[in-house]
């Protein structure tokens, strides 16, 4: 599912080149008068996972501190597929939430030759099967023989997701939900439908992810998994397209050390995302941040 452009911030003829025709590995210029006075490109176009909260979190605070250091960086958000096949074609430069082993595992064994893998930034991200915290079960196990006591339905995010294709392929085979309909949209219809559950009191299994603000957002829980069909925890990296490091030498190695603690992404994700906010007031939520965490923002450009 396509969403619009997050944000575009460029100034006169760059925000030209980087719409125009010419990838992302060829638009911009080098560093200027009034750009990054590092050796660094100047022009940066960074692929968001759309609904991902902790991709988007993670590429707002980016776009803020590479902005403030001279770059112009443009935000354009997508689904996975578009995401990886963008990234290694050159028409964006860097994502920051592709999460392996197992979530984009076959994006991956698609397009690993073809993108740079420069670390992971969160180190235990698993997928998970929540359901309201009062629900009548505590594993999946027991989710096929009380179906009826949740509409035969479980709520899903986009269906390209990796996530989408773990249910797919191993979580429903496995625990016999074929007979509950799975639902895939958007995560932001996931989340609406879980916002109003929570509202009436009934119940419902969605399909989620950790690191997300919804866990304290909502009264919800996590079902066991005693099969393991939703694999051991991920860790999430920063992956960027082929020739990223002679383009932004200096800003691979920033990136090559970034890491996120729980608390801090926590925190930030609440601000950003369980505050009513919308799109357009991202940067100013995300300035307002830094100022309040101004240590661990400097500790990202030594």
């Amino acid at each position: 599912m396509k969403k619009r452009l997050l944000t575009t911030i460029a100034v006169g003829a760059a925000t030209v080149l980087a719409l125009g025709a010419c990838s992302a590995g060829d638009s911009g210029s080098g560093s200027g008068s009034d750009g990054p006075s590092n050796g660094d490109k100047k022009d940066l176009k960074i692929a968001v996972f759309s609904g991902w909260a902790e991709g988007e979190a993670a590429s707002y605070l980016w776009q803020q501190v590479l902005e403030e250091k001279g770059y112009d960086v443009s935000l354009e958000s997508a689904t996975a597929g578009p995401v990886f096949t963008g990234v290694s074609q050159g028409d964006y430069d860097v994502t920051f939430d592709v999460w392996l082993p197992n979530t984009h595992k076959k994006y991956w064994a698609k397009y690993g030759d073809k993108l740079d893998d420069l670390g992971a930034w969160y180190k235990n991200a698993p997928l998970t099967v929540a359901v309201n915290k009062d629900a009548p079960i505590d594993s999946l196990a027991d989710l096929a023989a009380n179906a009826d006591k949740f509409d035969n339905k479980i709520i899903g995010i986009e269906p390209g997701a990796g996530l989408t294709s773990v249910m797919n392929d191993s979580v429903i085979p496995q625990y016999g939900l074929d007979k509950m309909e799975f639902q895939t949209s958007s995560t932001a219809a996931m989340l609406a439908a879980l916002k109003k559950a929570t509202k009436e009191g009934s119940n419902i299994v969605v399909t989620l992810w950790k690191p997300h603000w919804a866990y304290s957002a909502f009264p919800i829980k996590d079902l066991k998994d005693p099969k393991g069909a939703l694999g051991k925890p991920d860790h999430v990296d920063t992956v960027a397209r082929t020739g990223f490091e002679d383009d932004y030498p200096t800003l691979t190695s920033w990136l090559k050390n970034f890491s996120f603690s729980d608390e801090l992404l926590a925190d930030l994700e609440n601000k950003m995302f369980n505050s009513g906010a919308d799109e357009s007031d991202y940067p100013g939520i995300v300035k307002d941040w830094m100022a309040d965490h101004k240590d661990f923002v400097d500790s990202l450009t030594k």
